[in-house]
């Protein structure tokens, strides 16, 4: 039962970057059994993340309609990282003109705030240039950023590290 549930979430969609599924995007932290319930465990990407909700709605009726009772639990620890996603989620987004983001920052302590944009080593996922220059520190949502190749003049969009 778990393995072909684990299939089925791990198929579900990202809202905001449907080229991603869930295990793709590194979101889907685990499916287990609990007596005759489906319980599936997320992480959000971030603690004010407006898809998570949709991500919910969507595994549960995905397992559902698959003929589980399911429920899903959301998990804040460990928090999320860019580093989760996956290879192929990487490849998908390039694939769909998105730059992947590099390494996730480390910090052993608390978060600096700063007001100027982060330094991110950037390239243009479609002639590959890094002659790139920031447009604006947020894309179409609040995880993106839109960046302008100087190289080949198109706009882009870059997945930030977090």
């Amino acid at each position: 039962m778990v393995t072909a549930a684990r299939a089925i979430a791990a198929s579900v969609t990202d809202p905001e970057m449907p080229m991603l599924t869930l295990e793709d995007l590194g979101v889907l932290r685990d499916v287990r059994e609990e007596g005759r319930q489906v319980v599936v465990t997320i992480t959000p990407t971030y603690s004010g993340c407006p898809a998570m909700a949709t991500m919910r709605d969507d595994l549960v009726h995905r397992l559902s309609d698959a003929g589980y009772d399911a429920r899903v639990v959301v998990s804040l620890s460990p928090a999320w990282s860019t580093d989760w996603i996956t290879r192929r989620g990487r490849e998908a987004l390039a694939a769909h003109g998105l730059s992947a983001p590099g390494p996730a920052p480390r910090r052993d302590g608390p978060v600096p705030l700063t007001l100027l944009p982060a330094p991110r080593t950037v390239s243009c996922p479609r002639c590959g240039s890094a002659d790139v220059r920031l447009r604006s520190e947020f894309g179409a949502t609040a995880c993106k950023a839109l960046y302008a190749c100087e190289a080949c003049l198109e706009p882009f969009e870059h997945v930030k590290e977090i």
